[in-house]
């Protein structure tokens, strides 16, 4: 067995972030696919007793520890490998604004939105996709406005407020409808330089339950 087991699916960017933590951090690591669309496993009572009470993805297992919350699990595995963990007091309490921001402003919106595109059945009413729309543009410009200030959000180097940050951007343009990298360029180039890093992987590759079948 690996030493860490990751209950996930591919079409997860709460769960992305931590599978491409841990492919960053050279971790041994396995996935356990969560049957989000068609089982519906993570809403049984046994999921939510052995796995998870809340019944939602990602969960991370290590030794004694069941881990969930994915930034919560990013400080974990940050702390544990000194990678991607920021640097004193200041860049701990930036760091965490920014995974407060991530998620409730900028991946809050954008994973609804895309459920909802994609996924719902039925789809988004165009009243509520138009409202996440107008607030997935503007907080996407608060975080392309400070990528133009430095390589990547804390500075001179990737940290996991980058890694929480980037968690739906690399999905497919078409699951939007629109092209994030494309209307803001230091978003986009920043995803460039993210991809780079050895051991980044997409999410479609690096978890399971791609692609959907019927």
């Amino acid at each position: 067995m690996s030493e860490y087991q990751l209950h996930c699916f591919a079409q997860s960017g709460n769960s992305y972030r931590v599978a491409l933590m841990l492919n960053l951090i050279g971790a041994d690591w396995e996935p356990i696919f969560v049957d989000f669309f068609k089982g519906g496993v993570q809403r049984t009572p046994e999921f939510r007793i052995r796995v998870n009470e809340m019944g939602e993805a990602p969960v991370l297992v290590h030794d004694a520890r069941t881990l969930s919350q994915s930034g919560v699990i990013l400080t974990y595995l940050a702390k544990r490998s000194g990678k991607f963990a920021p640097q004193g007091e200041d860049e701990e309490l930036e760091t965490l604004r920014w995974l407060l921001f991530d998620n409730q402003k900028v991946n809050g919106f954008l994973g609804p939105y895309r459920f909802l595109r994609n996924f719902a059945k039925p789809a988004g009413d165009p009243g509520a996709m138009a409202f996440l729309k107008v607030r997935i543009d503007g907080n996407l410009a608060i975080v392309d406005k400070r990528l133009g200030k430095a390589p990547f959000m804390l500075g001179d180097r990737p940290t996991i407020a980058d890694l929480s940050l980037c968690a739906y951007l690399y999905y497919p343009v078409e699951e939007f409808g629109f092209d994030i990298a494309a209307e803001h360029k230091n978003i986009g180039a920043w995803l460039d330089r993210l991809r780079a890093l050895p051991g980044w992987a997409h999410p479609y590759d690096l978890m399971p339950g791609y692609p959907l079948t019927a």
